[in-house]
């Protein structure tokens, strides 16, 4: 097992993060009710930097030793899974069961006689390990768990027979809808709750059969909480199947979107379990073509893409790149879109193509974030300053920056796609409009478009969408009663 690689790259930064973190929770849960007070930004003096490579673990009180019981059963389970003899089965996606192999514990109806018991322990090639009652515990040398249940249930004698299970200490799961993930449960990860999230994934934490794309610099594709949300990618610059990372962009955009949640580790992400197609178009330089990029488009596209994220852009139109935009949406695939970060009101590409969802940056204080590009062409905004999540070379980063808020828009757009699988990219584009909470001034305005993006809101909707359809079409057949 890798160690988890942390740099304090930028000192201030950290010491900035830590005081900024214990009161922003509660001020992002009010910010979704109403839109946010002007304040003071804090001056940022890299337009999308990455602040810190977050401190992990490191004990915070000082005088107590710390034991972390939620970590040490994550562990526990993790070596069950890989011990020999011991075998585990999956409830849903998340959840297992570990028992021991070779055995079963059987219930008798009766207590069996020597010769009958002789004949078991024949029969299976074991032994009774140990007994209470009418219970005993068998063995086997030659076999399974399954095929001993299944000999021992054609049984007269026996009342029920079943593995031999294993249970652990409980550890503390998701309280409500809070995943475990360690950064956010430190409250380092203030994008998420300022954005509904907890709520919303009471509603839908998404689908492994929605699949976004992320076109960027790659995926560092062992990252351990990335390596388990990935489906096969390309490498449009090598014409390869390896779309590894070697910039930390890409890395950090999918984070942002699928990072593995609720697993003890790292950082949480906008959805559970929707898949990441990671499309490497840009270099280790952090760049790439219009040409590269087109073909990444169209790539994810004809691979089986709902969605694609795109946190890049640059201000002259292109007739490659509008034309895989628009093969894209023709194909019923969601486009997002970074903004840019010159503070600048000129339009990016392709963010300003109006098949695509384009997003501004949004920071703590509900000011818009100083380098944010904005304009009329804006549709939404979500969070950009201090972002925590995955980093290339296994590590997690801190960024900010536009290509920070536009996948939280691809991870809800996501959601939303699982939520509904019937709807369409335009119905998914305006459910995320329509449900944004309006934050700066009244309405539709150039910083924000139609609002800072709400999870809950937008979920709750494509629910009732669907409901309506429903509803519509039983109405129609009406005259089958």
């Amino acid at each position: 097992m890798r160690k988890r690689r942390t740099i304090l790259l930028i000192a201030v930064s950290a010491l900035l993060l830590m005081l900024v973190s214990s009161t922003v929770w509660d001020r992002h849960r009010e910010q979704r009710q109403q839109a946010a007070p002007q304040r003071p930004g804090v001056k940022l003096h890299d337009v999308e930097s990455e602040g810190i490579i977050l401190p992990y673990g490191e004990n915070r009180t000082g005088q107590f030793m710390q034991v972390n019981n939620i970590e040490r059963g994550h562990y526990l389970k993790t070596k069950l899974d890989n011990q020999d003899e011991v075998t585990h089965f999956h409830h849903n996606e998340r959840d297992t069961s570990h028992y021991y192999d070779h055995e079963a514990a059987v219930q008798f109806k009766e207590k069996p006689s020597g010769e009958q018991l002789d004949k078991l322990t024949k029969d299976i090639s074991g032994w009774i390990v140990k007994q209470d009652g009418l219970t005993f515990l068998f063995r086997s040398t030659t076999m399974e768990t399954p095929e001993m249940l299944a000999y021992f249930q054609k049984n007269d004698l026996v009342e029920f027979a079943e593995p031999h299970y294993i249970l652990m200490q409980n550890d503390m799961g998701p309280v409500g809808n809070m995943p475990n993930d360690q950064l956010y449960l430190e409250k380092y990860q203030w994008n998420l709750p300022a954005i509904g999230t907890e709520d919303g994934w009471g509603i839908s934490r998404g689908d492994e059969d929605i699949i976004i794309a992320v076109i960027d610099t790659g995926v560092d594709l062992d990252h351990p909480d990335l390596k388990n949300r990935l489906v096969d990618g390309y490498n449009v610059i090598t014409g390869s199947d390896d779309p590894d990372d070697d910039n930390g962009h890409g890395t950090h955009v999918a984070g942002i979107i699928a990072s593995e949640t609720n697993n003890h580790q790292g950082t949480a992400g906008v959805t559970w379990y929707n898949k990441i197609m990671p499309v490497k178009a840009m270099g280790a330089k952090g760049y790439g073509t219009t040409f590269d990029i087109a073909k990444g488009i169209v790539w994810a596209v004809d691979n089986g893409a709902d969605v694609i994220n795109l946190s890049l852009g640059n201000y002259q139109e292109s007739n490659i790149l509008e034309r895989a935009v628009r093969y894209a949406y023709d194909h019923d695939v969601v486009m997002v879109s970074a903004a840019g970060n010159d503070n600048s009101r000129q339009p990016s590409y392709p963010a300003a193509y109006p098949e695509v969802l384009s997003v501004s940056a949004i920071s703590y204080d509900g000011n818009l974030a100083e380098f944010s590009n904005y304009g009329d062409y804006i549709n939404v905004t979500a969070p950009g300053v201090y972002i925590p999540s995955t980093y290339f070379q296994n590590q997690y980063a801190q960024l900010s920056g536009t290509s920070m808020a536009a996948p939280h828009v691809a991870g809800l757009a996501g959601l939303v796609k699982s939520a509904n699988p019937e709807l369409g990219s335009r119905e998914i584009m305006n459910i995320i409009q329509d449900t944004a909470i309006d934050v700066g001034k009244s309405g539709k305005d150039i910083q924000f478009g139609n609002g800072l993006i709400d999870v809950n809101k937008a979920l709750t909707q494509a629910v009732e969408t669907d409901k309506s359809k429903k509803r519509t079409v039983r109405d129609r057949l009406w005259f089958l009663r």
